[in-house]
């Protein structure tokens, strides 16, 4: 059994395929779905590696939280002002701006002080190291 638990919407991308086929295009689509954010998680003894595909975002624009087990990415795309030449109109326009956000639960907490984060080409890379579980002792019994 998997130590990841991820928090997403309830459906999922399924439910919205199939609502695609029924409805025509353009009525169903919104600002948000191109907006996406797909991530790889792995582990090892000592820590989690987490790839989130985060393409067209400024590193100054991305957030990542840790809180005891929990993982928050989120992201800010800004949109910059597009020029037109005279005469020119836009017939379709895919490119979206605004936030998006995932976060997820791991097995064990994470090291907040020792996480290290790279932002390349698009992907984020974060390496989450473990925290070590608390020494436990033998009380004495007087």
């Amino acid at each position: 059994m998997s130590n990841l638990r991820l928090i997403d919407p309830v459906f999922g991308d399924n439910l919205e395929s199939a609502w695609r086929r029924f409805f025509p295009p353009g009525l169903l689509d919104k600002e948000a779905e191109a907006l996406r954010m797909r991530l790889d998680v792995t582990e090892n003894d000592k820590a989690y590696v987490v790839k989130a595909d985060i393409p067209g975002v400024k590193k100054e624009d991305i957030d990542v939280q840790v809180d005891g087990n929990v993982v928050s990415i989120r992201a800010e795309t800004r949109s910059e002002k597009e020029t037109r030449g005279d005469g020119d109109r836009v017939l379709r326009s895919e490119r979206s701006y605004g936030t998006i956000s995932r976060s997820f639960s791991l097995g064990q907490d994470v090291d907040a002080s020792q996480v290290q984060a790279r932002y390349a080409d698009g992907v984020l890379s974060l390496e989450l190291p473990k925290k070590s579980p608390a020494d436990s002792r033998r009380i004495a019994i007087q």
